[in-house]
């Protein structure tokens, strides 16, 4: 099976070589040049396209939020509006009670 392109670019905060048609090939590096010298060598054996895509470094990993998603603070934990609750106004777990 060969794949049309395979393009390696910034995601969050590393760098990563999708393969389209094979998304099960893709891969993530810590280094751009790591990333770039993988999506050729891999580009060359499956006869495919290699495309650089340069993006701005963050210099961190992220967990791919967006950057207006609220971020929850030690202490805080989203409402789900289900179940009971497990830990307390300062997030320690609770006593089990079935323990």
């Amino acid at each position: 099976m060969n794949a049309l392109r395979i393009v390696t670019r910034s995601k969050n905060g590393q760098w990563v070589n999708e393969v389209e048609s094979a998304p099960e090939l893709s891969r993530s590096y810590s280094s751009r040049d790591e990333a770039i010298e993988e999506g050729e060598a891999l580009a060359a054996e499956r006869g495919a396209k290699h495309v650089v895509e340069d993006g701005e470094p963050t210099g961190t990993i992220t967990d791919g939020g967006a950057p207006e998603d609220d971020v929850v603070v030690v202490g805080e934990k989203p409402s789900t509006g289900a179940g009971t609750d497990t830990t307390d106004e300062n997030g320690f777990p609770l006593e089990n009670p079935s323990g």
